[in-house]
This record gives C-alpha cells, structure tokens and sequence, in this order.
C-alpha cells in the first residue's frame, strides 16, 4: 500500500478498460484521482466504486478532440486537489472499417485518429507541465501500442499515430527531465479489455495466442500495474521509455510458431 500516496493523478479515458484498472490500482496506492471521459457517467460510476472501496476519485466529461475540453481536465484537477503529480494520457480511437491501407484509407479519419490519438497527448502534456513544475515534478505516462513498432495490412493511421506518441514521449522526457518530469509509455499487445472481447471473434483470439510467446491473453491490470509502477518513485529514473507489454508476441521470428507445429508433426 501506498506507493503513489499523496500524489494527484489525471487519466484520460479512465471509465473503463486499461484507464479504469489504472484508476483503480492507483487509488488502491494512495494517489487521488481524476477519471476523465466521453462517458460521463460512466466515469463517475467509476469513482464511486473507487470511493466505495476507501480511495479518493471523481469522475468528470473530457471530449480528447476538443483542446478546451482538455484544458479544462487539468484546471479541474488542480482546482479540486490542489497540485498535478501525474498525467496518464490514455484516450485513442480507431476504426477498422475506415483506417485500412494507405492506399484506401479514409482521409478524414487520418485526421481525426491523428487529432485523437497524437495531438491530445501533446495538449495534455502542455497544460500540464506547468503544474508539474510548480509540484517540483511529475510523471507523465502515455498509451502507445504496438502497432508502433510493426506494420500491418490495416490501421495504417493508427500505427502512424502511436509511432508518433512513442518519439513524443522521448521529446517531452528530454526537454522536461531538468524540471524533474518524467515522462514514459506503455505499448500494449492485445489486451483482453471488456471492448476487445465483445469485438474480437475467436479465431481471431485463437491467431493472436498462437504467436504469443506466453500461453494466454493480456488482462488490462497487465497495463495498469505498468502504469502504476511509472507514476510510483520505484521508477524515478526512468524516462523517454516505452514499456512493451505484450505477451512476447513481437520478439521473435515470426515463424517460430508454424516451424514448431512442423517440427511437431515431422
């Protein structure tokens, strides 16, 4: 217990998936919490259970597309908790219907998985560093993927827009380490999130576990207790970093899996 004690938290998308187990387990630390999210309600459900279970939270509206909006979460958190300690920037979107190869992807989406996924990131880092800086430091963690770090045949703007989070971490941890800001991200693989398995048949489920290297799914605690460890003081000397949490399912020779079913079978 306790080792985010005392500190302010703001996390984006927070009502539900890898943002509300983040919410919960730095809650759970001492930390005190700002669940910020389209779904309003939804978020402040989830405070109320947090609250129910001994922690300190409230849930408010954030749309991550509109910079007011985004502005107004930090000012929010820091009129209603006093200081800014740390910033989980969470909120992505993606479409697979729209977001398909370069080719036949759909522009408008480009721009709207870009303002999103990457610009939001850039907004909720601006408005909170000076809150930081005044606090004597923080910790800044954003939400990758791994989809920054290998192509694929769909998703193209997403995997763009990822990437672009992955280096955007590095230039904010360079430029605000001397203010003692940390700043890190997680790149998850799949993660069995209550929307991944209402949208994920399974066969494809079953593709994904073939190519692990370990023998079962990610859970969203998976990510949030990554995300707790980087807003604890356990990670103070890290920055500019990109956890991969993703079941070794990137490591290795993509063909590792169909050479043992030969082997196995010869």
């Amino acid at each position: 217990m306790g080792r985010v004690e005392g500190k302010v938290a703001l996390i984006t998308g927070g009502a539900s998936g890898i943002g509300l187990s983040s919410a919960t387990l730095m809650a759970r630390e001492g930390a005190k919490v700002v669940i910020a999210d389209f779904n309003v309600d939804s978020a402040q459900e989830a405070a109320a259970k947090i609250k129910s279970e001994g922690g300190e939270a409230v849930g408010i509206f954030l749309d991550a597309s509109q910079e007011a909006s985004i502005e107004e979460a930090v000012d929010f958190t820091v009129k209603q908790y006093g200081t800014l300690k740390v910033l989980f920037n969470n909120v992505g979107v993606t479409n697979l219907r729209k977001d398909l190869d370069v080719v036949n992807m759909d522009l408008d989406e480009w721009d709207r998985i870009m303002n999103v996924n990457t610009k939001s990131v850039l907004l909720g880092s601006r408005f909170a560093i000076p809150h930081m800086r005044k606090a004597g430091g923080g910790s800044i963690i954003n939400t990758a993927s791994m989809a920054a770090f290998a192509g694929d045949s769909v998703r193209s703007a997403y995997g763009a827009s990822k990437a672009a989070v992955v280096n955007l971490t590095r230039y904010i941890a360079a430029q605000y380490g001397k203010d003692k800001i940390r700043c890190n991200g997680v790149a998850p693989g799949l993660i069995l999130t209550p929307a991944a398995k209402q949208s994920m048949p399974p066969a494809v489920l079953d593709i994904f576990a073939k190519y692990n290297a370990l023998p079962y799914h990610g859970e969203a605690d998976d990510i949030g207790h990554t995300v707790l460890f980087l807003a604890s003081d356990e990670s103070k000397f890290i920055t500019g970093q990109t956890i991969q949490v993703e079941g070794g399912h990137y490591m290795a020779n993509p063909s590792i899996a169909d050479f043992n079913q030969f082997l196995a079978q010869a």
